[in-house]
């Protein structure tokens, strides 16, 4: 039996351990010896083990890491997380600086400005002090569930300090500091371990580990820079106040963060930053400038998915000499012709490439790149290796002072299935015109075709869609509808025999199958598929979600559409010139429409009928923006309940939107409808309205 002396006890041997992490690992200012701090943790480990009721997921003792994962789960964000607009000249930024002073009317308006820290996104929920979750940035609506590698890194408190809120959501960047990539490198080389290419590289891979007693081993940190949901406090009007809040509740914000105002101001912080990077104790590649009043933020709004308050202003790129060994292409999932260059290895920005792009035949013809070649490398962005220059006075010439090799030339037919490389009039980009039939493109064009928003095939994902393109199972889409539990089986025994990872019940004669049938279920389960939903699994560019469903309804069956020009194309809303005439390419090409046929063939079919028109209905000419997050039924849902009775669903508020429906959590987009005036329906409202308006009525 646990008494409250020893409840007691345990609790203050927590809060002392976790303060003097803190101070360690926060403040730079340790004030606990490492032979007390050991005690403290050892005599806590013993009370545990004595009481295991005791233990919680928050005590100091688990941060050792849990039982490793089969995968992560998904995590949704109930406030998006954005990404940011770069500058790359101090023109770029003058022209933010000038956007915010014109909407606001502040003529010299006031910054909050930071390192842009070079890890990985992480958005922390703590919900009455205690971390209860964190999740990667995904997709910004999406991320993995990395929780239990989380709480290995010692620098995020577990409980939080003080008048914690009901709910607090943070955002941040892990990374791997200097220091620690250096000792773990070291470390790992002398016990025969791979090394970390980098630090960035060194945080992303440390936080994705399925085993958190991998993450433990790896000395990461976290520092926070923005909030998410929020919900039992009340927020300064700054977000350096916000900051300097979040600092009391016992997270880690960078000592670099300031206050500055006007372009002058920014300018001076990123110098200022610049010329310091190389001391900072971890990886920066820019600077982050942020409007720091929160009204002014919201007067400004957002644009797609960042906001119009907010900018990175990017470093210039890291750059190395080598030497161009050949030139090849690359035919990617859209049939881009990508040409890059094979070169010396050479180390650039941290790490060792030995691939550079070359982005396009234009950018081939004014560099003039040729193999033998010595040019300048950089990583664009810090991250894509890129050929910037050539060295023209290092060019190998022959005995008659003429280039020894000869300018390149982009092939005309694709280097794997043979098709005509094409290039539109006006763009930059060449493309194989295989389409559906080119095997370079097959094994994005399956996995695409099989993913949640498409055909949603459940457990085909991209590593089995190479697995059935490389034993030669699958050619086009079509054939998934002919593959058997046998099949599936027979192809993963091939890929775990090619890649020596056979299971040890494999092995011992044990075959598992239901996976397989899983997946011959899910794949049988696809055939009843929605026309929309079909021609965004095709592929065709340019034609995402939104524009696939605008042309079902506007052509109701896949024949009519199949079968229109340009001109009729461009009687749809939303479909331009060059859509219109990437949709008629696809379908003028035999192979696509092969492929078409046999997807009928195999049964597999989508309801077609007469045109919907999004002119008819009780909403119809109404735009109406989804913000916060619905309790009985999901944001897709209601957004197809909407259209269905004429609305049109837009992802931003303007003066143009006629309805805002703010669920749980309703950030930005609430207040500025609420600025706007534009009428605003909660959940009962919408659903009151769904109930009169059935959607078959």
């Amino acid at each position: 039996m646990v008494t409250k002396n020893v409840e007691r006890h345990v609790a203050d041997l927590r809060r002392r351990i976790e303060a003097a992490n803190h101070r360690y690992y926060v403040l730079d200012d340790p004030d606990l010896p490492d032979a007390e701090w050991d005690r403290l943790l050892r005599e806590l480990q013993e009370l545990e083990a004595a009481h295991p009721e005791l233990v919680t997921a928050n005590s100091p003792t688990q941060r050792v890491g849990s039982t490793p994962s089969a995968k992560f789960s998904e995590a949704r964000h109930a406030v998006p997380m954005l990404s940011l607009a770069n500058a790359f000249s101090d023109e770029e930024v003058g022209e933010f600086v000038a956007r915010i002073a014109k909407e606001t009317g502040d003529a010299d308006p006031e910054f909050s400005v930071e390192p842009k820290l070079d890890g990985l996104a992480i958005s922390l929920r703590y919900e009455h002090g205690q971390f209860v979750r964190g999740a990667t940035r995904g997709d910004g609506s999406t991320g993995e569930d990395v929780t239990a590698n989380l709480r290995t890194i010692k620098s995020i408190p577990l409980t939080l300090q003080g008048d914690a809120p009901a709910v607090l959501e943070v955002r941040g960047e892990v990374i791997l500091p200097k220091a620690a990539f250096e000792k773990y490198n070291a470390w790992a080389l002398a016990n025969g371990h791979k090394t970390l290419a980098n630090p960035r590289n060194g945080a992303a891979g440390s936080l994705r580990q399925l085993d958190p007693k991998i993450s433990a081993q790896r000395p990461l940190a976290f520092f926070a820079y923005a909030l998410g949901e929020i919900a039992g406090a009340t927020l300064p009007a700054t977000h350096s106040q916000t900051l300097q809040w979040l600092r009391g509740l016992g997270l880690p914000v960078s000592s670099e963060v300031s206050v500055t105002r006007g372009l002058q101001g920014l300018l001076d912080y990123y110098r200022r930053i610049g010329e310091r990077r190389d001391a900072l104790p971890y990886d920066i590649d820019g600077v982050v400038y942020k409007l720091d009043r929160f009204d002014q933020q919201r007067a400004m709004g957002f644009v797609s998915r960042a906001p119009r308050w907010a900018i990175a202003h990017k470093f210039p790129a890291q750059e190395a000499s080598t030497v161009v060994e050949s030139i090849e292409v690359n035919v990617g999932r859209t049939g881009a012709v990508t040409p890059w260059v094979l070169m010396t290895p050479v180390h650039v920005g941290g790490v060792t490439v030995t691939r550079a792009t070359l982005h396009n035949a234009d950018q081939i013809a004014r560099l003039d790149v040729r193999v033998g070649d010595t040019v300048i490398v950089r990583r664009a962005g810090d991250v894509i290796p890129e050929v910037v220059r050539v060295v023209e006075g290092e060019r190998p010439l022959d005995k008659k002072g003429q280039p020894r090799h000869p300018a390149y030339v982009l092939p005309t037919t694709c280097p794997v299935c043979g098709s005509a490389i094409e290039r539109e009039e006006g763009e930059v980009v060449a493309r194989c015109s295989g389409g559906l039939f080119c095997p370079a493109q097959r094994v994005q064009a399956i996995f695409h075709f099989a993913s949640r928003r498409a055909m949603d095939i459940e457990g085909l994902g991209e590593r089995f869609a190479e697995a059935l393109v490389d034993f030669d199972y699958v050619h086009t889409v079509a054939d998934l509808y002919k593959l058997t539990v046998d099949d599936f089986v027979e192809m993963k025994r091939r890929a775990d025999e090619r890649d020596g990872t056979v299971p040890e019940t494999v092995k011992a004669g044990k075959v598992a199958t239901r996976w397989a049938e899983n997946l011959v279920t899910g794949i049988d389960a696809s055939r009843n598929a929605t026309l929309e939903r079909l021609l965004f699994a095709l592929g065709i560019r340019d034609v995402g979600e939104s524009t696939a469903k605008t042309l079902a309804r506007h052509f109701g069956a896949l024949d009519p559409l199949m079968a229109a020009d340009e001109d009729a194309l461009k009687q749809v809303p939303d479909v331009g010139p060059v859509v219109a005439r990437h949709i008629v390419h696809f379908f003028a090409q035999p192979h696509n429409r092969e492929v078409i046929g046999a997807l009928r063939e195999r049964g597999v079919h989508w309801p077609e009928g007469a045109p919907k028109r999004s002119s008819e209905g009780p909403l119809a000419g109404k735009t109406v923006v989804l913000t916060g997050g619905l309790a009985s039924m999901s944001r897709d849902e209601v957004g197809d309940r909407l259209e269905a009775l004429g609305a049109k669903v837009s992802g931003s508020v303007s003066k143009k939107t006629g309805i805002v429906v703010a669920g749980e959590a309703a950030g930005s987009k609430l207040a500025k409808a609420q600025e706007l005036g534009i009428e605003i329906w909660d959940e009962a409202a919408l659903l009151a309205f769904l109930a009169q308006h059935p959607a078959n009525a």
